[in-house]
């Protein structure tokens, strides 16, 4: 059975704010920061645990949750929702590496257990995907976000300083392509199985400017059917590199949407954000309300 006709993902980009723009405009989310441990460095990486309220920046909360911590956020937001109001999307996103962390898995199936009709998505760097694929199933996850960078092991080796898989630490083209073979067959049996998915990509200037839309064939012929192409935001080892035109992002989106369609709405949220259309919008709202109390 193909993706495109997929019980489980036919009406599925309809529901999440960040896979479909008029539930962008109407649907809520937050994100869970329960997962501060990481299995590989990319260059632009500057992963902070902080009281910075009004930066939005991925890989940055101001806490790190338990898992009970974080469900007591959701119970919280979940009372204080408009009764009218659709469900809302509960994710973990950071501020490392959700698969990574165990409390990732123990938080979604407590929220699953306690609210089955939210949604629950996961974003990731897919190295590790496929092997935890069945835990996330078991946990409720329907929609994924996994972010691939390069389909080239010199390309990737450009942006991933190393990669840390069963006690061995991988570098260069190496380690780049033994994370690509992954995320790409990680990608092959989510989509197999159902869910949701959606690719994110940094464009980086003079590194993966002109292989983007090489990468978006490579992941159309997978069976992907959105990618989110997002500017690099200079930091870690690349604090000196410029991040993209708004000329130069528009027409790597163009050249990648000739094989994929373009998620434009991203807002490259932090790890603890909390925004419901119409009711929390400042990010400095958002991480007040996500205190857990």
């Amino acid at each position: 059975m193909s993706v495109s006709t997929h019980p489980r993902t036919a009406a599925a980009f309809t529901c999440h704010p960040c896979f479909d723009e008029a539930a962008h405009a109407c649907v809520g989310r937050v994100h869970l920061p329960v997962a501060p441990r990481c299995l590989i460095r990319c260059s632009y990486c500057d992963r902070r645990t902080c009281a910075h309220l009004g930066t939005e920046r991925p890989g940055w909360t101001a806490r790190v949750l338990t898992p009970e911590q974080a469900l007591a956020l959701v119970e919280r937001l979940a009372r204080e929702q408009p009764a009218d109001a659709p469900p809302f999307v509960v994710g973990v996103a950071g501020p490392g590496e959700p698969l990574a962390n165990e409390a990732t898995f123990e938080t979604l199936a407590l929220v699953h257990q306690a609210h089955p009709t939210l949604v629950k998505c996961l974003s990731t760097n897919g190295l590790m995907l496929e092997r935890s694929l069945s835990r996330l199933l078991a946990a409720g996850v329907s929609h994924l976000t996994v972010t691939v960078n390069a389909c080239r092991a010199e390309v990737g080796a450009a942006i991933y300083d190393w990669v840390r898989d069963t006690g061995r630490t991988y570098r260069g083209p190496e380690g780049a392509a033994l994370l690509i073979e992954r995320q790409l067959a990680g990608i092959r049996a989510a989509l197999a199985a159902g869910l949701a998915l959606k690719v994110n990509t940094a464009l980086v200037p003079g590194v993966n400017d002109a292989h983007v839309a090489e990468l978006a064939r490579v992941l159309a012929d997978l069976g992907v059917r959105l990618m989110n192409l997002v500017p690099l935001i200079p930091a870690g080892r690349m604090a000196g590199q410029r991040a993209p035109t708004c000329e130069e992002l528009r027409a790597a989106r163009a050249a990648c949407e000739a094989w994929l369609p373009q998620f434009r709405l991203c807002e490259q949220c932090r790890a603890d954000v909390v925004r419901f259309p119409g009711r929390i919008g400042s990010p400095q709202e958002a991480v007040t309300i996500g205190d857990p109390g």
